[in-house]
């Protein structure tokens, strides 16, 4: 029996050759499957781990600890017990203290941290030596401005408004070496709504009045725990490990839930569509298999009729039969093992260590999967064949097109596409047979159709014989005898819809995933800049790009409510990326507001004033506009009467000078200003007209402010006269140089405080700064479906010398100058990150719907390739009865271009049918099953996802459909048209 077997497979090289790259193109997707979604799934984990802030990847333990007079040996005995505790290997662990205070300033009382963080001067830039001695203290630039001290200024904190002064002396400045960095991940040790925190040694801690103070012992999470390598379950030891510390009266600040949750889904969404795909490709193999199994039988049949003739078995010629199969199958997987784990690591990458066994082994099942599949199918094929009668086995002619069973077959297949239809409509997109409804769609199309398409060949093409359409007719009748072609053209419909759809999913994920990185960054490549203010920052980026149209400044608060994106608005059409979601490029108006007052860049000042009743003190806050630092000019005491008052004016001789932002008067009773002067060089600065117009002024906007009144040639500030709960007063009076209220352009709903009252910002300084709202988008770039746009200039203008929390970058224009980095770190700023719209695609490339789409485009190929080589099979098979009916043909008169062209057109025919009607099911299935494009694992929705089926895919997956198919058929005819060439040559 093996000689026989051995015999037939070396006599039938075409027939075992077909058989042998079905198998081995359906082996290498199932055995690729395994490998791409374990990697894939390591790679998503890992994109997702780089993309995440240093605070997502941090644990902080945390409580607040009576010290005893001893915070350094406190601080230890905290750490090892959190050590201790902490059930996983950590890196970086850092200790520290702080405690929340506040310091009197301006008549205000902004809160400022004192703090100690192991080695924070290795992670600051300072101005000045590293605090060292009991009662030294660094505080940050901003804060040094803001508050007018330097190096050597006394610091005074106190735990409440009338407690006793804590006093620090403060020996350097700093700013933040690496912001963004795990060091400066926990909030403690960052300004929240106050001023940066003034960090200090240790032994500070020491004073009675620092003695409860919040201990920290923050970590950072190996990156392959949270990725969880070798089956590491993170999340699980977290919570058993909250509840640990929580018995030690010790906190667990545990950031890491989202990140964990967004590699599960990433996870969860590769194993649905890795099988997905691998699924469809299974079964359109066993049907192409079945095909070749099925066109290929006629000598098959011929040695079953001998061997029943001679009395053989029936299990005998089931053997011979299966025999020829198993061969190619076997070596089909054999060839399709290796070249599927190749196609893997080319995808996706190399597996770990520890997770290649299972990937072998699941690659193997799935291997087997396709090769017991194909022999059960060909053995089913078999089976039915040989219990037909000998004379049967021994016709050349087959039978008709199918009997009750094809239909039968082709009903139950209807009835699931329709299941498959409803279950996709009726919101279980994701589930059961939904997950295949597009090839189902696209099965029942075909099915239809192909009854449809035979029943009018088969009239169509007797009409056109008689009526002399040779061609035509030919053709026709040729299309509705071939024996299987309604299979074919059923497999070349599926494979070519499923072809478009994973095309069309490729390019829509792309399309996303560039669409989002447009929307997060707003511009082509973005700096993420440190600077001392928002006026500062505004300074440089004009210095650097005068014209306007390279560079753009631009503010983030992510924090506020809603979220606030500050631009200047006069570079936005140049430089960002803008989106018809956003609105009008142009919506926030031009700034409307009274002539700008007079710069001050003298060294003197001189203001004139009337004031009657008890002694108050008046000083003149005014800003630097290139710097941004706050320049107080203290006029001092002001007594009974009316007098002219001169004061010095230290940091506005520089270009481009500074501008007044508030007036401050300490005492309840009222003052009157007539006149400011400049005294060198002289110059008149506020004249009885500015005093008195009073849209030039306005007083606070939250608690007590002063009563101003603007008239008689004169600004008058006067106490309220109705003081706070606790007595305090208004104290301020502050200059208009901005149209108020900040028009802005909001996306999404409005907060909930804005329906009961005044629109306003938090984040926008010291005090709410009143908004109105000229235009109501769908979404902004940045801040997404919930935040407002500003103009930075007006913003900053509103908050003065206010250091309100917020992100500083720069936008870059595309096709900006090469110099044009290095031109705004010669302006002054520290460029921390620069990303550009490719960098933000290719970290996107890692999650999820494109590690899928992928995969999928292949799989699609893959079935484009089967599909391919069921034309090749049906182009191929009864080529030499055919020649001899065209011989016949021709002896009857039919002209060899005609007989050439039947040859052609039989094959064409079913390509081109085949093509349009899958290409038509793959654009009514998107509509009918609702397919889109997956989303975003982490969440992200503010755009609208794109087509996932668009008109450009979808004509180029028909062009690359047409290409393979065509070839394959043209070269399966081509032997059979050179003989008739030939022929006709004679």
């Amino acid at each position: 029996m093996l000689a026989l077997v051995w015999g037939a497979v070396r006599t039938r090289r075409a027939q075992v050759l077909t058989v042998l790259v079905l198998t081995a193109l359906a082996t290498a997707v199932a055995a690729a499957g395994p490998w791409f979604a374990i990697a894939g799934a390591t790679r998503a984990a890992s994109a997702d781990v780089d993309a995440a802030a240093a605070g997502d990847r941090t644990l902080s333990i945390r409580k607040i600890v009576e010290t005893g007079g001893d915070p350094a040996g406190t601080l230890d005995q905290f750490a090892a017990n959190a050590r201790g505790e902490l059930p996983l290997p950590a890196t970086d662990p850092v200790g520290g203290m702080v405690l929340p205070l506040i310091i009197t300033h301006g008549g205000q009382t902004p809160s400022m941290a004192i703090a100690y963080r192991e080695d924070a001067c290795d992670h600051l830039r300072l101005d000045g030596p590293c605090p060292a001695a009991r009662g030294e203290a660094a505080i940050s630039v901003n804060a040094a401005q803001q508050l007018g001290l330097g190096r050597g200024s006394r610091l005074d904190l106190r735990r409440q408004p009338d407690a006793k002064p804590l006093t620090l002396r403060v020996v350097a400045t700093y700013s933040l070496d690496d912001p963004a960095g795990s060091y400066w991940s926990n909030p403690l040790f960052v300004a929240d709504a106050g001023l940066d925190p003034a960090f200090t040694t240790i032994d500070t801690f020491r004073d009675e009045d620092l003695g409860d103070p919040t201990l920290s012992y923050d970590v950072q999470v190996p990156d392959r725990l949270i990725r969880g390598e070798g089956g590491y379950d993170l999340a699980g030891v977290l919570r058993q490990s909250d509840y640990d510390f929580g018995r030690q009266g010790l906190r667990l600040v545990n950031t890491t839930g989202p990140l964990l949750g967004t590699i599960a889904r990433d996870r969860e969404a590769i194993r649905e569509g890795v099988l997905v795909a691998v699924l469809q490709v299974l079964v359109l193999a066993w049907f192409a298999i079945g095909l070749a199994g099925q066109y290929t039988g006629r000598d098959r049949r011929g040695d079953a009729a001998l061997l029943k003739l001679r009395g053989g078995s029936r299990g005998a010629i089931l053997r011979l039969a299966w025999g020829q199969h198993l061969v190619p199958l076997v070596l089909g997987a054999l060839f399709g093992l290796p070249l599927g784990y190749l196609l893997a690591r080319w995808l996706a990458g190399p597996v770990g260590a520890d997770q290649q066994p299972a990937a072998l082994a699941l690659s193997a099942a799935a291997a087997g999967a396709v090769l017991v599949g194909g022999l059960a199918v060909l053995a089913l094929i078999e089976a039915v064949a040989l219990r037909r009668p000998v004379s049967d086995l021994l016709r050349e002619v087959s039978g008709g097109r199918g009997d009750w069973r094809a239909g039968l077959a082709d009903v139950l297949l209807l009835a699931v596409a329709v299941s498959a239809i409803y279950q996709a409509r009726s919101g279980a997109a994701g589930q059961g047979l939904a997950l295949a409804a597009p090839a189902l769609v696209a099965l029942a199309v075909a099915l239809l159709l192909a009854r449809l398409l035979g029943r009018v060949a088969d009239r169509g093409g007797g009409a056109a014989v008689r009526t002399g359409h040779l061609r035509l007719g030919l053709t026709a009748v040729q299309v509705s005898r071939q024996p299987g072609g309604d299979r074919v053209f059923a497999l070349v419909v599926v494979a070519v819809a499923v072809f478009a759809t994973a095309v069309g999913g490729y390019a829509g994920e792309r399309t996303a995933r560039v669409q989002r990185a447009n929307a997060e960054l707003g511009a082509v490549r973005v700096l993420n800049v440190q600077a001392p203010n928002r006026t500062a920052l505004l300074a440089a980026v004009r210095a650097a790009d005068p014209v306007g149209d390279q560079a753009m400044a631009v503010t983030v608060d992510r924090t506020s409510n809603p979220p606030v994106l500050a631009v200047d608005s006069g570079r936005l059409a140049a430089v960002a990326r803008w989106r018809p979601e956003y609105g009008p490029i142009g919506a926030l108006p031009a700034t409307v507001a009274p002539a700008p007052l007079p710069r001050i860049t003298g060294a003197r000042l001189a203001v004139r004033v009337s004031h009657q009743g008890a002694p108050v003190e008046l000083t003149l806050t005014l800003q630097h506009e290139g710097t941004g630092a706050p320049v107080p000019v203290r006029f001092g005491r002001v007594d009974a009467g009316e007098r002219t008052l001169e004061a010095p004016v230290a940091g506005c001789a520089a270009a481009p000078g500074c501008r007044i932002l508030r007036w401050e008067v300490s005492g309840p009773a009222a003052i009157s200003v007539r006149g400011l002067d400049q005294l060198d060089p002289p110059g008149v600065i506020l004249d009885p007209a500015r005093l008195a117009d009073v849209a030039r002024w306005r007083s606070g906007t939250a608690g007590p402010s002063l009563d101003l009144t603007a008239a008689g040639g004169a600004l008058t500030l006067a106490a309220d006269t109705d003081p706070g709960e606790h007595g305090e007063r208004g104290t301020a009076a502050y200059a208009v140089d901005t149209d108020l209220p900040l028009p802005v352009v909001l996306a999404g709903a409005a907060p909930p405080a804005w329906q009961f009252g005044e629109p306003t910002l938090l984040s926008l300084g010291s005090e709410p700064a009143p908004v109105r709202v000229v235009r109501t988008v769908g979404a902004l770039p940045v801040v997404g479906r919930s935040g407002v746009l500003a103009d930075l200039d007006a913003t900053r203008r509103v908050i003065g010398d206010a250091t309100p929390a917020g992100e500083f970058q720069v936008w870059l224009a595309p096709g900006a100058r090469p110099g044009i980095v290095g031109a705004l770190t010669g302006a002054g700023l520290t460029v921390a990150t620069d990303e550009t719209i490719g960098d933000r695609t290719a970290h996107l490339a890692g999650q999820a719907p494109a590690v899928v789409s992928r995969f999928t485009l292949i799989a699609g190929a893959v079935v484009l390739l089967l599909a391919a080589a069921a034309v090749a099979v049906a182009g191929a098979v009864d080529r030499r009865s055919r020649l001899e009916q065209l011989r016949a043909l021709r002896v009857q008169g039919l002209p060899g271009r005609v007989a050439v062209v039947t040859a052609y057109a039989g094959i064409a025919a079913l390509v081109l049918s085949g093509l349009v009607v899958g290409l038509l099911a793959a654009a009514i299935a998107r509509p009918m099953v609702r397919i889109t494009l997956p989303a975003f694992t982490d969440g992200w929705n503010v755009l609208p996802a794109p087509s996932a089926l668009g008109l450009a895919p979808l004509a180029l997956a028909g062009l690359a459909a047409l290409l393979v198919l065509g070839v394959t058929g043209w070269l399966a005819v081509l032997p059979l048209t050179r003989r008739l060439r030939r022929e006709a040559g004679r």
